[in-house]
């Protein structure tokens, strides 16, 4: 393989498990508190998406991995969405992690 693919293969990108999205006002915002529970329009049976660069490429189901949660893989985009989502996005060597869509429907 040559070098230069192999570090484009090298390098973390961040991939998201997103569980839902809802909408509120800024007043419903503001009023948030730690022990208040946020519903999420999304039924706890429903697929989850999985999103590289905010586009997704997969779905799954959510699995409890001893302490930690973990997305057993339903659908897998094939090689040119996955590779279509990298390059839609800046690849940042070390970045691991999830982070929020900023995209809110």
């Amino acid at each position: 393989m040559r070098p230069e693919l192999q570090a484009v293969l090298n390098l973390e990108v961040p991939v998201i498990v997103e569980i839902g999205r809802t909408r509120m006002s800024t007043r419903a915002v503001m009023a948030l508190a730690p022990g208040k529970i946020l519903e999420i329009p999304k039924s706890a049976e429903d697929e989850l998406e999985m999103l590289v660069n905010n586009k997704t490429i997969g779905t799954g189901i959510a699995v409890k991995i001893g302490e930690n949660f973990g997305l057993q893989i339903s659908y897998i985009g094939n090689v040119r969405e996955r590779l279509e989502a990298l390059a839609s996005g800046e690849a940042v060597a070390g970045t691991p992690g999830a982070a929020a869509r900023p995209d809110a429907a």
